[in-house]
C-alpha cells in the first residue's frame, strides 16, 4: 500500500499568462458586442416606431410591450408562463427518457436497428405538427395532447442522436471490455454510455428548443393558458402587444432552459472526469 503523492502546481509561464489575458479579453468583447447589438436592436426599433417609419400598431414597440407586460402581472402572467413550462419540461424529460430506452434496445439489436432505420429517417422528415389534430383525438383536448405534441417532436431526434453515439464509440474501449469478460449491460453502462454523455447533453441542448416549439404548437390548437394561448388570443383581437411581449417572454424562456442544461452539463461532466471518480469508474469496470 501507498499514498499518492500529488506534484506541486506549475506557476504559469508568460506566455500562458499573456494567452490567458487575451482570451479573457476577447470573451469580454464579444459579451459586450452581443449586449450592444441587442440594445441598438432595441432602440432603433422604438426610434422607427415613434417616428412613424414602422406601424406601431401592427410591429408594437419596446415601451408599449413594457406596458403589456406590466400589465400582465396583474392577470395571471406567471401561472402563463408556469403552464408552458411545465408542459415544455414534461414532453422534454418523456422525449430525453423514452429516446434513451429506445437508442439502448437498437443499439442492443442490430437487426432491429436495420429493419428500424428507414422508419426512424421518415419519422424524423415528417412534420409534427400536421399530427397535432389527429394527436387531439387520440389523447383528447387538453394538457395531455400539448405533452405529446412535444416528445413526438423531440423523440426521434434523440434516438438517432444517441444511437449514433452509442454506436459510434471506440471500438478499442468496447473490445478492452470484453477482453476483461465484461457483460453487454457492464460494456453498456460502464464504458459506453458514459463516453456518450456529451452526445446526450447536445440531443438535450437541441430537444429543450424542439420540445417548446411543440408546446406552443400544441397550445396553439388546444389551450386554455399558456404563452402559446396567450399569442392565439392576441392575434384574434388584434392586439399586437399582447402577442410581442408573449413572443419575447419565450425568446427568455427558451434562452433560460437552455443555460440550464449548459449548467447541467458543466457539473456533470466536471464530476465524471474528476480524477477519484474516473478512478472508481476504472476499478468497476475491472473488478
Amino acid at each position: 500500500m501507498y499514498k499518492e503523492c500529488s506534484a506541486p502546481p506549475q506557476a504559469l509561464s508568460e506566455e500562458r499568462k499573456l494567452y490567458l489575458k487575451k482570451k479573457k479579453r476577447t470573451s469580454m468583447r464579444v459579451k459586450v458586442c452581443q449586449w450592444a447589438i441587442l440594445a441598438a436592436f432595441i432602440l432603433l426599433w422604438e426610434l422607427l416606431a415613434r417616428f412613424g417609419v414602422i406601424d406601431s400598431f401592427i410591429m408594437s414597440q419596446p415601451t408599449r410591450i413594457i406596458k403589456t407586460l406590466l400589465g400582465l402581472r396583474e392577470n395571471n402572467l406567471l401561472a402563463h408562463i408556469a403552464v408552458t413550462c411545465v408542459e415544455t419540461l414534461a414532453g422534454f424529460s418523456m422525449g430525453v427518457l423514452l429516446g434513451n430506452i429506445i437508442a439502448f434496445l437498437l443499439w442492443w439489436s442490430d437487426f432491429f436497428s436495420r429493419v428500424a432505420a428507414p422508419y426512424l429517417v421518415i419519422l424524423n422528415a415528417l412534420p409534427k405538427i400536421a399530427l397535432g389534430p389527429v394527436i387531439i383525438i387520440w389523447v383528447g383536448a387538453g394538457t395531455g395532447a400539448i405533452i405529446v405534441m412535444a416528445l413526438a417532436i423531440s423523440l426521434i431526434v434523440t434516438v438517432l442522436e444517441m444511437l449514433s453515439g452509442f454506436v459510434g464509440t471506440d471500438p478499442e474501449l468496447v473490445k478492452m471490455a470484453g477482453t476483461f469478460g465484461a457483460s453487454s449491460l457492464q460494456t453498456f453502462f460502464k464504458i459506453i454510455f458514459p463516453s456518450n454523455l456529451p452526445t446526450l447533453f447536445n440531443s438535450m441542448k437541441i430537444n429543450i428548443g424542439l420540445s417548446l416549439v411543440g408546446v406552443i404548437a400544441g397550445e396553439f390548437l388546444v389551450s386554455k393558458a399558456g404563452l402559446g394561448y396567450l399569442i392565439v388570443y392576441g392575434g384574434q383581437v388584434f392586439q399586437m402587444d399582447l402577442v410581442m411581449t408573449s413572443v419575447l417572454i419565450l425568446a427568455l424562456v427558451a434562452a433560460l432552459l437552455y443555460r440550464i442544461i449548459v449548467l447541467m452539463e458543466g457539473v456533470v461532466l466536471f464530476a465524471v472526469s474528476h480524477p477519484s471518480t474516473k478512478k472508481k469508474t476504472e476499478q468497476s469496470v475491472f473488478k
